[in-house]
């Protein structure tokens, strides 16, 4: 049975607190130096990762304090007391973006079942118990907003990508029925839907058609953060027509699909 979250103090470098969970993002970070004017940042990164060289950006986007905080997503016993650390030391956490995750080996987890549950972990397991320590906190304060990065992949698995596509459809569904759950709590769950990401995550690889850039999909989502509205977030807006058709397409056409 969950516990009541106390009431936190208010953030000790002035503004609201936003927390970026997989710190070293770069769409975390992206959508952070959106977000940083008066408000502190948090990033929350693996432990022993190199973070030196991401405050200062923040600081000049407009951060009030930009703070640092281990966080290693596949432990999930771990979750409920580095969120209730940084409520407890910085302040409540008004806005939570969850940016972690990884792409995977697709042909190393169609063989080895322990390469499979690892991207499966920390694209939907993980992902889904941060959710829900988060959305227990804000739930009694009646307030925030909490972003869960979704995936045309998802939509519809391929086989080209099917590990990682299905720990999308998994978080998609989940995050989606959170997302209803929430409805008159006065929590927002935004879950944005972007396709190919330019970026380092997809590095050597061809883009797909309505690709997108970090910043592409940061500006999106914050646009939607800012104007409080939950629900799916089509990254470009294209995708929702594209994926509407693709239910249609013929299974063995389907399978034959490239990532």
């Amino acid at each position: 049975m969950s516990t009541p979250a106390t009431p936190s103090p208010p953030p000790a470098s002035g503004g609201e607190v936003v927390a970026i969970f997989g710190g070293r993002s770069e769409i975390g970070l992206a959508v952070a130096r959106r977000l940083a004017p008066g408000r502190t940042i948090v990033l929350a990164s693996r432990p022993g990762a190199d973070t030196s060289a991401l405050g200062a950006p923040l600081a000049d986007a407009g951060a009030a304090a930009v703070e640092f905080v281990d966080f290693d997503a596949d432990d999930l016993d771990s979750h409920a007391a580095v969120v209730a650390d940084i409520e407890s030391r910085i302040g409540e956490i008004t806005v939570a973006v969850l940016a972690f995750g990884i792409l995977g080996d697709q042909a190393l987890a169609e063989r080895d079942a322990s390469a499979a549950a690892r991207i499966l972990h920390t694209d939907f397991v993980a992902q889904a118990a941060l959710l829900t320590v988060l959305a227990e906190r804000m739930k009694p304060r009646r307030r925030g907003t909490l972003v869960a990065f979704s995936s045309v992949a998802g939509q519809r698995v391929r086989r080209a990508n099917y590990v990682y596509g299905s720990a999308k459809a998994g978080l998609d569904g989940f995050a989606s029925g959170m997302a209803d759950a929430l409805h008159g709590t006065g929590v927002t769950l935004v879950i944005p839907r972007p396709g190919f990401v330019v970026g380092r995550m997809t590095e050597g690889m061809d883009p797909a058609p309505f690709s997108s850039t970090p910043d592409q999909v940061a500006d999106a989502v914050v646009a939607r953060v800012q104007a409080r509205r939950a629900g799916v977030v089509w990254i470009p807006w294209q995708l929702r027509v594209m994926f509407a058709v693709a239910r249609l397409v013929p299974q063995p056409v389907w399978r034959r699909m490239p990532r």
